[in-house]
């Protein structure tokens, strides 16, 4: 998806021209924004899309401050938020996938704690939870 500064400069003539925008250098400000946009690999940007993706759901919150007390076996979440275990499981694999939480197989059962111990309490100070 990325765009050649040749390609953000015409866009913004374009802009300009229309009195949509009022750059008044449009080639250093397509300069600027090339290295802004560059500054944003994909890799990080996928990896801070799946972190803000898990947290927008509230039950994965939930799963989280339980977490936040100790370790739990899907069957502990299930029964403590009344959950069918499809349901855990797939949230649970979602706070996994973002690094949030931490599975562990013990036989056929699987447990779960936070994957940062102080995870939880960071976004309570933030206001967050």
């Amino acid at each position: 998806m990325g765009s050649s500064v040749g390609g953000v400069k015409e866009r913004l003539e374009r802009l300009v021209a229309a009195g949509i925008c009022s750059v008044e250098d449009v080639d250093r400000c397509a300069a600027e924004l090339e290295a802004l946009a560059g500054g944003v690999d994909s890799e990080t940007a996928e990896k801070q899309s799946r972190f803000f993706k898990a947290l927008s759901d509230s039950m994965r919150l939930r799963m989280l401050r339980l977490l936040e007390a100790r370790e739990m076996c899907v069957c502990e979440v299930m029964f403590a938020l009344d959950l069918t275990q499809p349901t855990a499981s797939y949230h649970l694999g979602i706070l996994e996938r973002a690094g949030l939480v931490k599975g562990r197989k013990q036989g056929k059962w699987v447990s779960y704690r936070l994957a940062k111990p102080g995870l939880v309490e960071g976004m309570r100070r933030l206001g967050l939870l």
